[in-house]
């Protein structure tokens, strides 16, 4: 940061005041000032090296990690945001996989014969007679005999001659609920054989819907914010939600999935967002991986059993749906962002709300602090307003930035088509589908327990080359392997390593985009891994080619993805970049091979030089984040943080002092 000269104040410490690392440990002053040590009265050496006045080159900077540590990093009011998170991850859980229970088909199906069925014939008396067999020596799903079954019975026919003709199935089909034991929106309107893509599409229409209510509700949030945003994503999937139990036909039963779409990622990540951001910087890890890795896991794996036991598709979808009405009350319970009402000028109320924080914490801030926030927020905003001019176009105007943006992009919608791939291809795997989906999705658990203790210490990179090609790995070894246990357990093996790569990939992309183009950037890529999953139930229907299609589609996307992955920089451990030019400079000076465990470890009393940074220097700017929260995970990744760097030159001043 270039001093400015007539921001320069002096700090004269009172005389017998000890200056050592305690005192600016305690945050006595502030923590992103610029201190230069002098001594006193032009060098008068009665006074010692110990009283000396601190001249901060700059007026100090108070941002919101400087703030929260005062009114509590994670306090009682905190905690109670933390468990406040439990209803929407539900909410997301019940939106993302309910449309594959109300759309499922039993594996076993064929042409209903009216004719048979009034004259008593057992399921197993009609499909003998009525039923040919297919090339795989089973009943035929979508073909019967074109024959007189009345004369035929009467004729006491009692199985098919080889030279009776062959038709489609004109009179609907019949189903063994065995394994799936109710009847759902697919098997009710018949979508099998020349219709089977129907599901597949619907389930596409619903990413569609997410793309276009990502846009809309990021729109929301940015402008009238993100209470608004949460309450009503979630509203509108209350109302489509339940008015899918009512549809009629294919289109209104799309229309209905497109508008539920609305609210996914949307009715959690609102409020993901909003809890992070009152959340203290060490705290941050453990809430935004602990809480996917309870509540929605908890969520995902009793889904499927609300499935079993209500054995209706109607009241499924109504009961999944309902309780997304709760949102209504969250003005009432949950607090605007404080960061975007200091986005948009209202400081004030952003003041009132950290104010009630403070009290319900326990804590009591010097006013001086709050003032010193408050002018701190006019200056950012000052800077905010300066970004606006920037665009999603920067990104590409810059060779090595551009390379960045479209290998971030690439590699998450590797990620994106691969997770929810694994996701919709359990009921391939051969296995009991109720409970192999809850086995594949309590693998989120110790995937994002294994995340939260590694990924501070492995680093991006690696650790998402590692995870997403062993995601590809064991895809590819479950087609090598008999279908059945072996098999399941080798892709739920793939699952669990692409639900690393999915939440490290949630953080990388807002570590590496800068900070005048993280909102628009990280929102533009998470769209792009929509789009991938629009493609996801493609993949999963060329299971009816060939049952391991979709997994070595799975397998070498995966691989491919981990690949592309080294070819982006680390940055753990380095300092974010900020401007463009940041952006464009940094990882310069990394190898591939570059592994951040294996690097010097930074303690308390050292001192990072450019050379074990890399060649990346950030550029002079007031600002050290953007104020402007991304509706897209923005602050779900240690950004927020003051750098490694950053802290470790401010401890050095305070050894020197």
């Amino acid at each position: 940061m270039t001093p400015r000269p007539e921001e320069a104040q002096s700090y004269t410490l009172p005389q017998n005041t000890y200056v050592n690392k305690a005192y600016v440990s305690n945050e006595k002053l502030p923590s992103t000032a610029i201190l230069e040590v002098k001594p006193e009265h032009n060098g008068d050496s009665k006074y010692p090296q110990s009283q000396q006045s601190i001249t901060p080159q700059t007026r100090p900077i108070i941002d919101f990690d400087d703030l929260l540590p005062h009114i509590g990093d994670f306090g009682r009011y905190q905690k109670i945001l933390f468990l406040l998170m439990i209803p929407f991850a539900f909410f997301v859980a019940f939106v993302y996989f309910s449309q594959i229970f109300i759309t499922l088909v039993p594996e076993e199906h064929w042409c209903a014969v009216p004719e048979l069925e009034k004259l008593n014939y057992t399921v197993e008396q009609r499909r003998q007679l009525a039923i040919p067999y297919d090339e795989n020596g089973g009943y035929s799903k979508c073909t019967m005999y074109a024959v007189n079954f009345t004369q035929m019975h009467l004729l006491g026919k009692k199985s098919p001659e080889s030279d009776w003709p062959i038709q489609k199935c004109i009179y609907g089909w019949e189903y063994n609920f065995t394994e799936i034991p109710y009847s759902t929106v697919a098997t009710e309107f018949d979508w099998v054989c020349e219709n089977d893509y129907l599901p597949t599409l619907s389930q596409s229409i619903f990413f569609v819907g997410a793309i276009v209510g990502g846009l809309l509700f990021g729109y929301i949030a940015d402008h009238y914010g993100r209470i608004p945003a949460l309450a009503g994503c979630n509203l509108i999937g209350f109302v489509a939600g339940v008015a899918t139990a009512f549809t009629r036909n294919f289109f209104q039963f799309c229309l209905c999935r497109f508008l539920v779409g609305f609210a996914f990622d949307n009715c959690f990540t609102m409020m993901y967002i909003l809890v992070l951001e009152y959340t203290g910087a060490k705290w941050r890890t453990f809430v935004a991986n602990m809480s996917i890795a309870i509540f929605f896991t908890i969520a995902s794996c009793g889904l499927p059993w609300i499935a079993y036991y209500i054995a209706d598709w109607k009241m499924f979808a109504i009961v999944t749906s309902a309780p997304l009405i709760l949102a209504a009350f969250t003005p009432f319970v949950v607090p605007e962002s404080a960061r975007w009402l200091v986005s948009q000028g209202r400081v004030n109320k952003a003041m009132k709300i950290l104010k009630k924080f403070e009290k319900i914490n326990g804590k009591n801030v010097s006013p001086q602090i709050y003032k010193d926030f408050a002018d701190s927020c006019a200056r950012m905003q000052e800077e905010e307003a300066e970004n606006s001019n920037y665009s999603l176009l920067d990104l590409f105007k810059t060779p090595r930035l551009r390379r960045i943006t479209i290998l971030l992009i690439v590699i998450w919608m590797a990620i994106s088509l691969v997770f929810d791939g694994h996701v919709r291809n359990v009921g391939s795997l051969g296995l009991d589908f109720f409970i192999t989906f809850t086995i594949a999705c309590s693998t989120e658990f110790p995937a994002d327990t294994i995340l939260t203790l590694t990924l501070d210490r492995w680093g991006r990179r690696w650790l998402a080359f590692l995870t997403m090609v062993m995601s590809g790995t064991f895809s590819l070894l479950a087609v090598c392997v008999q279908q059945g246990v072996y098999s399941a357990t080798l892709a739920i093996l793939g699952r669990f390593s692409v639900n690393i790569s999915y939440n490290i990939g949630l953080q990388y992309a807002a570590e590496l985009l800068p900070t005048v183009v993280r909102a628009q950037g990280v929102a533009f890529i998470h769209i792009m891994g929509y789009v991938a999953s629009i493609l996801a139930p493609f993949v999963v229907y060329l299971s009816h080619i060939t049952p391991e299609l979709p997994l070595i589609v799975l397998g070498i996307l995966g691989i491919f993805g981990g690949f592309l992955s080294l070819y982006l920089p680390e940055t753990l451990n380095h300092e974010l970049p900020q401007t463009l030019a940041d952006g464009e400079e940094f990882g310069r000076g990394q190898g591939m091979f570059d592994f951040p465990c294996c690097a010097k470890q930074v303690d308390d009393d050292d001192e990072i030089d450019d050379k074990e940074c890399g060649k990346f220097k950030r550029s002079h700017s007031i600002g050290q984040i953007s104020l402007r929260a991304s509706t897209r995970g923005e602050y779900s990744s240690s950004i927020l943080q003051r750098s490694v760097r950053s802290r470790a030159s401010f401890k050095s001043i305070n050894t020197k002092l």
